[in-house]
């Protein structure tokens, strides 16, 4: 009565939280491009100077100033990653106004600090001292003064840099000032009394606290190491985003119940609780999804029905195995037993070969193919406290309470059985 009571209180309470959250979880899931609409870009890096070179790092840093850039937009979960050696795509689920994301994104601003060491008179600043790929990602911050003025503190990557640079400007004056631009626009241009050795250099003015963190934001998204040229662009209409939705949706809702059905009707009891398993593995890979943040795409989804397949096939595994003993002449707790002990490596062996080819694919691929691979290995891991736990442990609790007492309940005919 004891193992009874366990059982419909762990299947009530069990049916109870998926119905009840199950809701929450399928509206707070994000959505990525080819599922919600959006726009994608893939852009080839190119040094700023001449004669530069693109570099692993200096591609990197590129992309996580775009991903900055995009996330400052108001956009949900860029995707930005780094193709070959010089190229960076760029995908944005989700944009209301596309052209203001792709100016933003096109058209970055650059960090530059100039002078007029050998200018001429009617040239102003034109030497370019610092260039953005100077200064250090996302460096800059704001300062409130003792006068309650605030101030744009900014970090470079070389105190002995600038160290030079100000020590060779100040022996100009009265033109010694190391005027600060932002593309072609001049924020200030402060004089430079003596050398300054450190990695930190200050912009001042009649700034407001709004004013002091919008150039702050502005500074820190304009520092890009590279420049960047658009080659090619492709839009995903959010209509055409919804209707791959429904329609994957659908084709699995379909192929899930066709599932369930064939658990229940071939395998009886088993097949029963597989079933109900089986819906609660669904609802933990969704929590779990959530848990980590992830956006979901039509590979996505792929990896998502793949480790429905691979729920389903651990228990029909271990019923059929329960089926062999019962049929060899033995009872049901023995068979249970029995069955559930050589199921196991036989499931297991199965799951370890998947998650190599999922971390193989994780380690090696990029992009779409990368969140396959994590939802991938997700659902083995769930798939394996569900549906080899959790339904071992249901099937126990329901055998052991000598409520089931018939072999047919488990798809076994008393024809089949063989006398021990």
């Amino acid at each position: 009565m004891n193992r009874l009571l366990a059982f419909v209180l762990i299947v009530v309470l069990s049916a109870g939280v998926v119905a009840g959250t199950s809701s929450w979880l399928f509206n707070d899931v994000k959505l990525g491009l080819d599922l919600k609409g959006g726009f994608e870009i893939l852009y080839e890096a190119q040094p700023i100077e001449a004669g530069g070179k693109v570099t692993k790092e200096s591609l990197i840093e590129t992309a996580k100033s775009l991903e900055s850039r995009a996330n400052a937009t108001g956009v949900t979960e860029p995707e930005v990653t780094t193709e070959g050696s010089n190229r960076i795509r760029v995908k944005i689920a989700g944009v209301s106004d596309e052209n203001k994301v792709r100016d933003i994104l096109k058209k970055p601003a650059e960090l530059t600090f100039r002078s007029a060491r050998g200018c001429a008179a009617d040239k102003g600043y034109c030497k370019i001292e610092l260039h953005g790929s100077d200064f250090k990602q996302n460096g800059a911050s704001v300062h409130q003064t003792n006068l309650n003025a605030y101030e744009i503190a900014i970090k470079l990557k070389s105190a002995s840099q600038f160290a030079e640079i100000t020590r060779e400007i100040a022996k100009l004056s009265p033109n010694n000032q190391l005027a600060i631009y932002l593309d072609e626009t001049q924020l200030s241009a402060p004089n430079v009394a003596a050398e300054i050795n450190s990695n930190e250099a200050v912009i001042t003015g009649n700034y407001t606290r709004e004013e002091a963190n919008d150039l702050k934001n502005t500074i820190n998204l304009g520092a890009l190491p590279l420049k960047l040229t658009e080659k090619y662009t492709q839009s995903v209409g959010a209509t055409l985003g919804k209707l791959s939705l429904q329609q994957t949706i659908i084709a699995g809702a379909i192929g899930t119940v066709l599932i369930l059905l064939f658990m229940m009707v071939f395998y009886r009891l088993p097949g029963l609780i597989a079933s109900f398993c089986i819906i609660v593995y669904i609802w933990l890979l969704l929590l779990g999804f959530n848990l980590i943040d992830a956006t979901l795409t039509l590979p996505g989804i792929a990896a998502f029905i793949l480790g429905i397949g691979m729920a389903v096939d651990a228990n029909i595994i271990m019923a059929e195995r329960i089926k062999e003993e019962m049929r060899s002449g033995k009872s049901i707790l023995s068979s249970q037993k029995a069955g559930s002990k050589h199921s196991f490596r036989t499931i297991i062996d199965a799951h370890v070969t998947t998650t190599i080819a999922a971390l193989v694919l994780f380690f090696i691929g990029v992009g779409s193919v990368k969140g396959f691979a994590v939802i991938l290995l997700l659902s083995i891991i769930i798939s394996v406290l569900t549906n080899v736990f959790f339904s071992r442990l249901l099937l126990t609790l329901i055998i052991r309470s000598g409520l089931v007492k018939k072999k047919s309940y488990f798809g076994v005919k008393e024809s089949e059985v063989r006398a021990l």
